[in-house]
């Protein structure tokens, strides 16, 4: 998941920001209206995070030109009004969810992936496929019964790949999601994250490459699993 952090408090912003890399959600930081607005137009994010107060076009102002854009991107509304009407307000204007400042990053986390789980059209919380169980809100990964551990990047790499259900994920893709704007886009760091969790999945390989175009979760021949798990 890739997230837009708009917030003109640089301190709280970039806390924002290394607290959300710490549950594998990648996150970039817009410091003013003008900006939030010029990253929304050139980088595909899942859910912006506004404050409603800052310099420029406001976050309420932002808030109307994504509802506008038909993305249906969610929005979640964080700032320090607390009262009735304002969180009102903030609904009207098409906020999906409101977190009043302060608030702990464990709460903003558990939203974001709730938002994230409603953007996927009702998808299960916990997702299973090809022996694989993957659960995004307690950051666990399990192949037929035997717990992967993963870091942060290669978590967030599986989640990407698991939600599309078997479909093909571009490298650059990959790249857009789980990593944020500081990342050199001729990297080869999707190559070697997407390797290392080969190896943490184990044999039979469960993440297929297809030349030229991407990788996928690939549930392989039911007499290649059983010789894997005789091997082992």
């Amino acid at each position: 998941m890739r997230v837009l952090i708009v917030e003109d408090e640089p301190f709280l912003a970039e806390a924002v920001r290394d607290g959300l890399r710490l549950e594998a959600i990648a996150a970039d930081i817009a410091g003013d209206g003008d900006t939030a607005l010029e990253m929304l137009s050139v980088n595909s994010y899942d859910i912006a995070v506004l404050d409603r107060d800052i310099p420029g076009p406001s976050g309420d102002e932002i808030a109307r030109r994504i509802v506008a854009s038909g993305s249906g991107m969610p929005i979640l509304m964080l700032t320090a009004a607390d009262r009735l009407d304002d969180k009102a307000s903030g609904f009207e204007l098409g906020a999906d969810d409101y977190l009043t400042k302060p608030f702990a990053l464990q709460e903003l986390a558990l939203r974001l992936r709730a938002l994230d789980r409603r953007r996927g059209h009702s998808r299960p919380p916990v997702r299973e496929i090809a022996g694989l169980r993957v659960d995004p809100f307690r950051r666990e990964v399990y192949r037929d019964g035997r717990y992967v551990p993963l870091t942060r990047k290669q978590f967030a790499v599986l989640d990407v790949l698991v939600a599309a259900e078997g479909g093909v994920v571009s490298a650059e893709e990959l790249l857009e999601r789980a990593w944020d704007a500081n990342t050199d886009p001729f990297t080869n760091a999707v190559r070697i994250t997407v390797s290392a969790l080969r190896k943490r999945l184990g044999e039979p390989w469960i993440v297929a490459t297809v030349p030229g175009v991407g990788y996928r979760i690939d549930a392989p021949p039911q007499d290649d699993r059983a010789d894997g798990a005789a091997r082992g």
